[in-house]
């Protein structure tokens, strides 16, 4: 059973930790910040994704009479710590990027200003929430960029890695420029257009193809595409053709066939001229199977007008992981810095700047400090006080506008499926000189 909404589904330590706070008085107000540590693989940008279930999960933050006594129980916890969970929410301060924007290594997609106790407890689960919208979007979005003015659909709620991960692929797809989802509680949960068209199981249950294009037509008569790889696709194809006077007497129109096996550029060519012959030009053909970014590039050229893509992208299949962190940057008013070896990070509450070329395209990101302010837009918006939405998060139209509009401003080697040229994004002076301060201050040469 899935319970997504408790504070329960976190790691241990952050309980640990939270009781060691306490203990010792250290609930000043602390600065998180979740951010790309570095860019997958192959990847030029991330695109920003996740934040509309991280506030929400925020402003619901709550333990249960249950979970509390669950605890208890536990034999782990003392008074302290059961009295502060009891009545625990979260009160902080959140930072964000819009959902849909550009960005990458090192500017925080998320910042947590709350007592030091409250910005820790959430760690494990805004990490969660974050992570793989983003990568779905980031994944997409790449689709969107090797196949335009293609109609793209989202596929893959069977293979994803839970229901939860299904309904967060279909929306982080959609938001990245998809045009829809076979996911129906997409569609009901957040109007995300459905699609759908036919399984194998359907032919297979009849006994002559014909038949079941034709029964399935009569039956749903709006939007009819036909599976048509079932058996022979040249030979399905022109029963499509056959078919089709019958059921246009009948007030059915066939929309489109789909592909979904074998070499489907060589398919769909073959399948386009027994559909043009036949005298059904404006027949779509939509293909799926194992489909991805580079697969799309592969098949520009062939007359497929769609792609569902699935599996590799709810699963994020040459990526399945963002190297991203959630890091302390300030406690009680001192900037605070991690050194480890390939993990290092830039102290202090942040914002990031970016500047657009005479051409309208993104030239170039300074990451600085909060109050230093630098050449171009500030990314960072403050979304979250008191615990609570400063405003209705934007609707999910907006959302996708958002993120085409970043898309279409993108420098040309950033939208290639092959990384390029790396995006410049600079440190700041006041950044660097906040770091030497964090350093002297942990090596105790600094009052």
């Amino acid at each position: 059973m899935s319970c997504p909404d408790s504070l329960l589904l976190t790691d241990l330590y952050q309980l640990t930790m939270l009781q060691a706070y306490l203990d010792h008085g250290m609930t000043g107000t602390a600065v998180f910040e979740l951010y790309a540590r570095r860019l997958p693989e192959c990847r030029g940008f991330l695109l920003a994704a996740g934040l509309e279930s991280a506030l929400e999960f925020l402003e619901n933050a709550r333990f249960s009479a249950e979970e509390v006594a669950w605890l208890e129980a536990s034999g782990r916890f003392n008074r302290r710590f059961l009295d502060y969970v009891a009545d625990f929410r979260f009160r902080g301060e959140v930072r964000a990027l819009p959902e849909g924007t550009a960005f990458f290594p090192d500017e925080p997609l998320l910042q947590v200003v709350a007592p030091l106790p409250e910005a820790q407890l959430v760690e494990t689960r805004l990490i969660n929430l974050l992570q793989y919208p983003t990568m779905v979007a980031s994944k997409a979005a790449r689709s969107v960029l090797a196949a335009p003015g293609k109609l793209l659909v989202e596929f893959g709620l069977r293979r994803a890695h839970g229901a939860d991960a299904g309904l967060a692929a279909a929306r982080a797809a959609y938001l990245a420029g998809f045009a829809g989802s076979s996911n129906v509680l997409a569609e009901q949960r957040y109007g995300i257009p459905a699609f759908g068209t036919m399984a194998h199981s359907f032919i297979l249950a009849h006994r002559d193809e014909a038949r079941a294009f034709a029964d399935f037509a009569l039956s749903l008569p709006r939007n009819v595409t036909f599976l048509i790889d079932t058996f022979d696709t040249e030979a399905a194809a022109r029963k499509v053709v056959e078919l089709a006077p019958g059921l246009k007497a009948q007030g059915v129109n066939i929309r489109s066939v789909r592909l979904d096996s074998g070499d489907l550029a060589g398919h769909a060519r073959k399948v386009r001229r027994i559909l043009d012959a036949g005298g059904l030009p404006d027949v779509g053909i939509f293909a799926s199977g194992d489909l991805d970014e580079h697969a799309l590039e592969e098949l520009a050229d062939a007359p497929i007008g769609g792609f569902g893509i699935g599996t590799r992208l709810a699963t994020c299949a040459d990526q399945p992981y963002l190297n991203c962190a959630y890091k302390l940057q300030e406690y009680a008013g001192r900037p605070k810095r991690k050194r480890s070896e390939g993990k290092a990070t830039w102290p202090g509450r942040k914002q990031a700047y970016r500047r657009f070329a005479a051409d309208g395209r993104m030239a170039g990101d300074t990451l600085t400090v909060e109050g230093d302010r630098q050449q171009g837009e500030p990314l960072l918006q403050r979304v979250m006080a008191d615990g609570r939405r400063l405003a209705p998060s934007p609707p999910l139209e907006e959302i996708r506008a958002h993120a085409a509009s970043q898309l279409a401003v993108l420098p040309e080697p950033l939208r290639r499926l092959e990384k390029g040229l790396e995006y410049p994004v600079t440190i700041a002076p006041a950044l660097r000189r906040l770091a030497e301060e964090a350093d002297a201050l942990s090596t105790g040469s600094k009052p």
